[in-house]
């Protein structure tokens, strides 16, 4: 057996691995940020709860612009890997709100306005909320500031 650290493409495992989360983290942060974007601009801020109650989802005047401000913020705080497992945990949330109240009752494909793709976009979003942003994020840049407060606060 060689102590050779195992490579993926030439760069060590861990290396990749990070890559591969960074990549993922800021797909996800586009993504939602550009649902964001487009839910303002097609529809508006105020429209937002009355497109929310005509999909019969609850308290719809609250979560329509909640949602919208979840995307818009949580997506950029996604791309640069900022407070990561709390929007990942609130958007995971979202997208199964979105499945339960508008997307279940179509089916599975996304081409016929089933949950396929808000399904993935809630796995991935739990991902970043279980594992976290990763070496490359603005988390990894605090979190030994973070850790320092708290262990003068304890």
């Amino acid at each position: 057996m060689s102590n050779t650290p195992a490579r993926v493409l030439g760069a060590p495992v861990g290396t990749a691995a990070e890559v591969a989360r960074l990549v993922l983290r800021v797909t996800l942060g586009v993504v939602m940020f550009l649902h964001g974007v487009q839910k303002l601009t097609d529809m508006g801020f105020g429209a937002m709860g009355p497109a929310f109650e005509s999909m019969g989802v609850p308290l719809a005047g609250l979560t329509g612009p909640l949602v919208l401000l979840v995307e818009l913020i949580g997506g950029l705080a996604m791309i640069v890997g900022l407070a990561t497992p709390i929007v990942g945990a609130i958007y995971a949330l979202v997208m199964l709100g979105a499945t339960i109240f508008v997307h279940a009752p179509m089916g599975f494909f996304a081409g016929n306005g089933g949950y396929e793709f808000v399904l993935v976009l809630a796995v991935l979003s739990a991902y970043f909320a279980v594992i976290g942003a990763g070496k490359y994020s603005v988390d990894q840049i605090l979190a030994p500031r973070l850790a320092g407060r708290s262990a003068v606060a304890a």
